[in-house]
C-alpha cells in the first residue's frame, strides 16, 4: 500500500495566489517547450442522456511529477464533476487526488497570463474581457499579476453579469474597472484582448483589433465551436498551447485552415516553445499576437504539484491509501 493525499475543493480553494500558479505553470510550459511530453485532449460524447467525458496528460520531468485532469460534463447530473490524479514521476507511485473544480480557473487563468507575459508587449496598460463568468474571472486575477493595467473593460451579453464582474473587480483592483455594452467598444483601443465565453460564433470582429494588441482566446476546444473570426487569426501571430491541438479541435485555427486564410506553416511556435526560448515571441510593437487555449495537462500537473507541496507545508487534506499493481493482482 501507498499513502496518497485526498484534496478536496474548499481543501485548494485558497491554498494558493495567482502568482503562485502562474510561476508554477511557466515553469511547466518552459519543461514542454524543451521536449515534456503531453498530448491534446481526448473527448468522447454521448447522446442520451447528453454529455461529455474528457480526459489530457502530461508528464514534467523537472517538477519530478506528472498526472493530469479527468471531468465529465452534463449526462444525468447536468453538471461537471473535474479530477486530477496526481504521480511521482520517477517512482511512478500516486502522490495526490485532487477535486480539480476551485483548482480550474486559476491554473488556466496562468495559462493566459504566461502568454500574456511572453506576446503582450511590456507597456500594455489597457486590458479587454469578453465573458463574466469564473474563467473570466480566473483570467483576469492572474493576467493582473503580469501587467500594470489601467483600464479594464467588461463586456457580457447580460448587462447584469458584467456590472456585477465590473463592480467585483473595480473594488479590488487599482486600476478602473467598467462594464460596456458591447465587444466592439471593449476591444477598441485595447492592448490585451481575453475572451472566456462559451459562444459558438466570434465574439468580436478582428478588423477592430488595433496593431500590437494581444488576445487570449480559451473558451473553446472544439472544431465545431470559435471565438475569433478569421481575420484576427489571419492578422495575427498564432501561437496555442501545443501544436497538435490547433489542428485537432481549435474552431479558430481550424476554420481559418478551411477558409484559406492560413495554412499549417502559420502556427508560429508553442507557447512552451517561446517560455523556453526556442522560438520568439512578439517581435514588434505593432504586432498582433493569438494566444489559443484549450487547456492541457501542463497548467493542470504544473498546478497540481504546486498545491500538492503546498497542503504537506499547511497539513491539509486527508490520507487514502492505493494498492500497488502486483499486490492487488496476485494477492501477496
Amino acid at each position: 500500500m501507498t499513502e496518497t493525499l485526498f484534496l478536496t475543493s474548499s481543501d485548494v480553494s485558497d491554498l494558493a495566489t495567482p502568482a503562485e500558479y502562474v510561476d508554477a505553470v511557466r515553469d511547466g510550459y518552459r519543461q514542454r517547450g524543451e521536449g515534456a511530453p503531453a498530448q491534446p485532449r481526448s473527448k468522447f460524447l454521448r447522446a442520451d442522456p447528453e454529455g461529455m467525458f474528457t480526459a489530457y496528460a502530461a508528464i514534467l520531468p523537472d517538477t519530478g511529477a506528472m498526472g493530469g485532469y479527468m471531468y465529465s460534463a452534463g449526462f444525468g447530473a447536468t453538471d461537471g464533476w473535474f479530477m486530477s490524479p496526481l504521480f511521482d514521476a520517477d517512482s511512478g507511485e500516486p502522490l495526490a487526488l485532487l477535486d480539480g473544480a476551485s483548482m480550474n480557473p486559476f491554473k488556466t487563468g496562468a495559462a493566459g497570463a504566461v502568454a500574456v507575459d511572453e506576446l503582450a508587449r511590456d507597456d500594455a496598460a489597457t486590458l479587454a474581457v469578453i465573458g463574466s463568468g469564473a474563467q473570466a474571472r480566473g483570467q483576469v486575477h492572474a493576467t493582473a499579476t503580469v501587467r500594470d493595467f489601467d483600464e479594464v473593460r467588461v463586456y457580457s451579453p447580460t448587462p447584469e453579469n458584467r456590472e456585477a464582474f465590473a463592480a467585483d473587480f473595480d473594488d479590488e483592483f487599482e486600476a478602473t474597472v467598467r462594464a460596456v455594452d458591447s465587444s466592439e467598444e471593449a476591444v477598441s483601443g485595447a492592448d490585451v484582448v481575453i475572451t472566456a465565453t462559451q459562444a459558438s460564433e466570434p465574439v468580436f470582429d478582428g478588423d477592430d483589433l488595433e496593431p500590437g494588441t494581444h488576445v487570449t482566446a480559451m473558451g473553446q476546444y472544439s472544431p465545431e465551436k470559435r471565438e475569433l473570426d478569421t481575420t484576427t487569426i489571419e492578422r495575427a501571430t498564432y501561437v496555442p498551447d501545443l501544436r497538435e491541438r490547433a489542428t485537432f479541435d481549435s474552431g479558430e485555427f481550424l476554420t481559418a485552415l478551411e477558409e484559406g486564410a492560413v495554412s499549417e506553416d502559420d502556427i508560429h511556435a508553442e507557447l512552451g516553445e517561446i517560455v523556453a526560448g526556442e522560438a520568439p515571441g512578439r517581435t514588434s510593437d505593432d504586432e498582433i499576437t493569438v494566444f489559443d487555449s484549450g487547456g492541457t495537462g501542463i497548467e493542470t500537473v504544473a498546478s497540481a504539484y504546486m498545491l500538492y507541496e503546498n497542503a504537506l507545508e499547511e497539513d491539509r487534506g486527508t490520507t487514502i491509501e492505493f494498492a500497488p499493481a502486483s499486490e492487488a493482482l496476485t494477492g501477496n
